[in-house]
């Protein structure tokens, strides 16, 4: 047996307070503070959740719906770059119209109580042409991203315009502001972030938060600036042949170092700088870029599981993270330029050559508004800090007597503990990208508290298996009833027949326990049939459960209270949405996306009979466009079903028009880089295939997908001569969303597919291939994907 051990020292002194010169605005509900440690918002301990979402990269018809999907997926603040290049592409012709509405997006953001947090630059980078900065400012005399006055001149003028739109949307006026990003990536001029805040300021933008990255050994302006960090479970910016980067696989431990020198490592020196970091003891650790996923480039594409992403976030918040913020969490489209494309490419210097179009980012609601595994994994963490995040904010990380040799060290078991003292939640993850980490059987855990007895858990040895990664409460206290230890992750809890019902996930390969605190408790009722319910010592234990909707614990606590503790299997657990609906808090599970909206719920599914399950239940009946849905019981909760009719996937016809040529041979670009073929070899050697679309789809593009199984280097699609969608080929499928097409002009001509070979010789990394076969250029398997979205309401 192995006994993994841990002592929780004497807790810190309490936090800094009132010694960072941020401050919201006076007299605002809820105001914002930040202590040393972590933020508070109303005088609690605070765990925001921030995923980006580009708006000038997405329709904007299309915003209130892919934001609501964000909220439901336990997002509170959304950040957006507010990229210069889309707006003034055409010196003088600033644009904040349609996609490029700034001010609607906010203002959407608001009505849906979530947090904004523009990055206002001027530089970007996320992967636009010249990282944001239009080109006819690169082409006057002046140094970009300096103080030069010939510079700053035209980025007072760029402050102004943003603040015009953002005029009334501020914390003081009731808007949504949180926070304000300064450029970005910059890492070695304080004295200009200094400028540009004051720039800014100047302008009107005010927010509680100044902020900035901190990665890469940056030197920023004193304390100005609440530095952000970021952790990426893979990266397009490395080398070809380079593998999987240690500076991605060292998010996968446990450890109190906040810095990632590799994020944009490709832009600046490769190495830390040796220059001080950001005082740990002054600011909280806060993120705005974990990787939700990851882009590709040309010459590199890395593919993300949903497991690492799941696995990357729920390890940063172990090692101490008070804020969450994901990067990106919905992908999106580039715009296409008047002038140019506006990607970043070899032909403007960068070192990456990355699709025209298609900025998908492999992130959890996709490039057309797809819901994916990665969105699940995440919503199931993002459930947990809204319910305890006020409890964990405040708890420090402590990490076990022993630790990993050294990054290369997969046999270690990787966990930590967050504490106060006396309770925490126990952290471990044994799940990275490509390498997979070994089974640790007989396994069990002991935490010693400084101010409270040591807690030894599960009951007996277990196995930890492979790819697992978990939280587990330590002494929370729920509603009167004291959970001792639980070998199931917290979820949320949730008000049922004058019950508080905490909710639990197993974790597949794990028996789930239950110890109880005896005095806290008059009686347990197991499901019948199933459990066994012991005393042992002080505590009472609950074992033999078998998770799922109807493993429920029934306890009447010695206060009087009444608590029920339903622990699901881990796969329904990642299908548990909370939110209000139908006038009450409500636990609904659905494998499919849902958002909640007023007196309605959204059902998004592809499913022939799509069906959700509720606790509690409402009182009155659910329908669909008047249509009572079935009803059956589901466990301990109610489940509906939508007689839909078949909405699932149709196989689509692509007819091929031209076989492929020879493939083009391989060109370099900046630093040695494999570049995008060119435009000719397109045009004369890719096979071409023509897609038509049948006639009841056209009538309703609305979340219609065409799904490509394919193979070769690169496609793109078009409409007439109009490209319309891209993807270079790293094994995944390819959609795309049919409403984004001129629908006219679809009918009359038909979606045209040109898909190029890679040559043999090709300095490309595509994950996950052998032999030459996929090398070649064409198009299998295709499908029609048909997302309907069903409005329920109570009949």
């Amino acid at each position: 047996m192995t006994r993994h051990r841990l002592r929780v020292p004497v807790p810190s002194a309490p936090p800094l307070t009132g010694h960072l010169p941020f401050a919201d605005a006076p007299g605002v509900p809820g105001p914002i503070e930040v202590t040393s440690r972590w933020l508070a918002r109303g005088g609690r301990p605070w765990f925001p959740v921030s995923g980006e979402f580009h708006y000038s990269r997405y329709p904007h018809g299309e915003w209130e719906e892919e934001l609501l999907k964000m909220k439901a997926g336990g997002v509170t603040a959304v950040a957006s770059y507010v990229i210069w290049i889309h707006h003034e592409e055409i010196e003088g012709r600033v644009r904040f119209d349609g996609d490029r509405d700034l001010r609607r997006f906010a203002g959407l953001c608001a009505r849906h109580g979530l947090d904004f947090v523009p990055r206002i630059g001027p530089w970007s980078h996320a992967e636009v042409r010249n990282g944001g900065l239009p080109d006819w400012l690169l082409a006057r005399p002046c140094t970009p991203r300096t103080d030069d006055p010939a510079y700053l001149a035209p980025v007072r003028t760029w402050f102004a315009a943003v603040a015009e739109q953002l005029r009334g949307l501020d914390r003081a006026h009731g808007g949504p502001i949180l926070a304000i990003q300064i450029e970005n990536e910059l890492y070695d001029q304080p004295g200009h972030l200094r400028t540009l805040k004051r720039l800014a300021q100047e302008a009107g933008l005010s927010a509680p938060l100044w902020t900035s990255t901190a990665w890469g050994g940056v030197r920023l302006p004193g304390e100005e600036l609440l530095p952000l960090y970021g952790g990426y479970p893979e990266a397009f910016w490395t080398e070809a042949d380079g593998g999987w980067p240690d500076t991605c696989r060292k998010h996968f431990f446990f450890t109190h170092e906040r810095d990632d020198e590799g994020i944009g490592a490709d832009l600046r020196p490769t190495v830390v700088r040796g220059t001080a970091p950001a005082p740990a003891d002054r600011f909280p650790w806060a993120t705005c870029e974990l990787g939700g996923g990851m882009a590709m480039a040309y010459h590199r594409r890395p593919r993300v599981e949903a497991a690492d992403v799941g696995a990357l976030g729920l390890t940063k918040i172990g090692c101490g993270s008070v804020w969450q913020g994901y990067y990106m969490f919905h992908g999106g489209t580039n715009p296409p330029g008047e002038l140019t494309t506006l990607q970043e490419s070899h032909a403007t210097g960068y070192p990456n050559d990355l699709p025209v179009l298609s900025y998908d980012f492999q992130a959890p609601l996709g490039e057309y508004g797809q819901v994916r595994p990665s969105y699940h994994e995440l919503r199931l963490q993002h459930l947990l800090l809204a319910e305890l995040g006020h409890r964990i904010a405040p708890m420090e990380s402590v990490l076990p007597e022993r630790l990993p040799a050294g990054q290369h060290d997969r046999d270690t078991l990787r966990w930590a503990v967050r504490s106060d003292g006396t309770s925490g939640f126990l952290f471990v993850t044994n799940h990275q990208p490509h390498e997979p980490l070994p089974d640790h059987p007989e396994t069990t855990f002991r935490i010693d508290f400084p101010d409270a007895p040591s807690l030894t858990l599960p009951s007996g040895p277990v196995t930890v298996p492979s790819g697992a990664f978990f939280c587990w409460p330590l002494r929370l206290d729920v509603a009167g009833l004291r959970l001792e230890w639980a070998s199931a992750q917290p979820v949320c809890t949730v008000e049922a027949d004058s019950r508080t019902v905490l909710v639990l996930a197993a974790t597949d390969g794990i028996a789930p326990e239950l110890a109880l605190d005896a005095d806290t408790v008059a009686s347990v009722t197991v499901p019948a049939g199933d459990g066994e319910v012991t005393p042992v010592d002080s505590r009472i234990l609950v074992t033999g459960l078998r998770p799922g909707t109807d493993a429920l614990v029934e306890v009447d606590a010695a206060d009087g209270s009444r608590v029920g503790l339903l622990v699901l299997d881990a796969a329904t657990a990642r299908t548990a949405y909370r939110g209000v609906a139908w006038g009450a808090e409500r636990l609904v599970l659905c494998g499919n996306g849902i958002v909640f909206d007023g007196d309605e719920v959204r059902l998004h599914s592809p499913a022939a009979e799509p069906s959700f399950a509720v606790l509690p239940a409402p009182d009155s009946a659910l329908v669909v466009q008047g249509n009572r849905l079935r009803e059956q019981a589901d466990g301990v909760c109610r489940r509906y079903t939508l007689e839909a009719g078949a909405l699932g996937p149709t196989a689509a016809h692509v007819a091929l028009v031209r076989p492929a040529g020879p493939a083009p041979e391989p060109v370099t670009g900046v630093q040695g880089r494999a570049s995008t073929p060119a435009d000719k070899h397109v045009d004369t050697v890719a096979a071409e295939y023509r897609v038509d679309v049948p006639e009841e789809l056209l009538r309703a593009p609305a979340g219609v997908l065409l799904r490509l199984h394919w193979t070769g280097d690169l496609a793109r699609a078009y409409v007439g001569d109009v490209l319309v969608a891209d993807q270079f080929c790293s094994g995944l499928v390819w959609d795309i969303g049919l409403d984004r097409l001129p629908a006219e002009e679809l009918r009359a001509r038909g979606l045209r597919l040109k898909v190029l070979p890679l040559a043999a010789d090709a300095p490309v990394h595509v994950p996950g291939q052998v032999g030459d076969a996929w090398r070649a250029a064409g198009v299998g398997h295709a499908e029609w994907v048909v997302t309907r979205a069903w409005a329920v309401r109570t009949g």
